[in-house]
């Protein structure tokens, strides 16, 4: 695929993103946001073919270049190129190379896309000791470290390059020349990592541990150089040559933790098999502890409501028990009333013999009454 094509596939990639990321903050979705954590960004729009492109900046409009500079904050790793200028400069000799003598540092500020170049002349001792060449910002920038071999024509051309990684509030790049094996950390494959698998990220954490091509130097004149990779502004940069004499006890500490890391590396490989098996394990069990709980309310809901069955509905027996009192003892009065009136009714002389009584009983007191008077 042409490099325009790339391009334009990889820019296309970078608008995908960056939507995705503003709606899901827009809409609310993104809770505790985290702008660093690739994790946010859809998994589709990264790939190892995305990943693994190095883009010009110098062929970036601003609008790109906005993008571009947005999801390097947002934790994107974005690898660039070397402009074309500062190689073919380098290649014809043209450059100005500073000294930098072992055990001295220097501070300077390097424009985008332009480089600083730097002469370290060291000695056969120093050579067998081991030189460590180190490059730090505190102020953040974004920079490579480079490494230059000079060739036959009195040029220079590029043997090595270090990009700069964040380490802790500062940003730094680093080459070891200690005659042993030392890594590089490309953060990329981590990002690719993130982005895919969230949860699995860590087993890819080491995956990111490259090989550097070079482990010693020759005694001599080696140019090393300093090149700004921000994207709008210049960066601020300290450079330094040590010699690893004068540090023997952190050289052996370097080499045992790069061992103890390669095995790490080898031993997480193994455990993510068994973390796999765990953790669908795992899922499968919490599901069915779901199932289950949900079961087991259900089976209680039924057995509280059959229980509220069992009881007599108020209203209704109320209202019988109700009427059929009234109904009894208005029949037991009318029947004592019957009784009552009926030997009346029955014998009539027995009526009238009553009556003929009581006018008697009421003259004899009114008689009796006039005698007391």
């Amino acid at each position: 695929m042409p490099a325009i094509l790339k391009l334009q596939s990889y820019l296309k990639r970078l608008h995908i993103l960056i939507v995705s990321c503003l709606t899901q903050k827009r809409e609310g979705s993104m809770t505790a946001l985290d702008l660093r954590s690739p994790s946010y960004c859809p998994s589709h729009a990264l790939d190892a073919d995305s990943m693994d492109m190095e883009i010009d900046l110098s062929n970036l409009g601003t609008v790109n270049t906005m993008f571009a500079a947005l999801f390097s904050k947002l934790g994107v790793p974005i690898k660039t190129t070397i402009s074309a200028n500062v190689l073919e400069e380098a290649l014809n000799g043209t450059v100005t190379v500073r000294p930098l003598p072992i055990g001295t540092s220097v501070s300077g500020k390097v424009e985008k896309q332009c480089a600083h170049f730097f002469g370290v002349t060291i000695n056969e001792q120093q050579a067998e000791s081991g030189i460590v060449i180190r490059v730090t910002s505190t102020a953040q920038s974004k920079f490579k470290l480079l490494y230059f071999e000079q060739d036959a024509n009195g040029g220079y051309g590029l043997a090595l390059q270090e990009d700069s990684e964040k380490t802790g509030k500062a940003t730094s790049a680093g080459m070891y020349f200690l005659h042993f094996q030392v890594y590089r950390m490309d953060s990329t494959v981590n990002a690719l990592a993130m982005a895919k698998d969230p949860e699995g990220a860590f087993f890819k954490r080491l995956e990111g541990l490259q090989p550097c091509e070079v482990s010693e130097l020759r005694p001599g004149t080696h140019i090393f150089a300093v090149y700004g990779d921000n994207f709008f502004k210049t960066a601020s940069y300290t450079i330094e040559a040590v010699c690893a004499k004068s540090y023997e006890d952190t050289t052996q500490k370097l080499k045992d933790i790069e061992a103890q890391i390669l095995r790490k590396r080898n031993e997480l490989r193994q455990f993510e098999s068994e973390y796999r098996k765990a953790l669908a394990r795992y899922q499968e069990v919490t599901d069915r502890y779901t199932k289950e709980k949900q079961s087991v309310d259900e089976l209680l809901k039924q057995r509280d409501s059959i229980h509220s069955s069992f009881t007599i509905v108020k209203s209704t027996s109320i209202s019988a028990s109700g009427s059929n009192l009234s109904n009894g003892s208005s029949s037991r009065i009318s029947g004592e009333d019957s009784k009552v009136e009926s030997p009346g009714e029955d014998g009539g002389s027995d009526g009238k013999d009553k009556s003929g009584k009581k006018k008697w009983f009421n003259l004899n007191l009114k008689g009796s009454d006039k005698r007391l008077i």
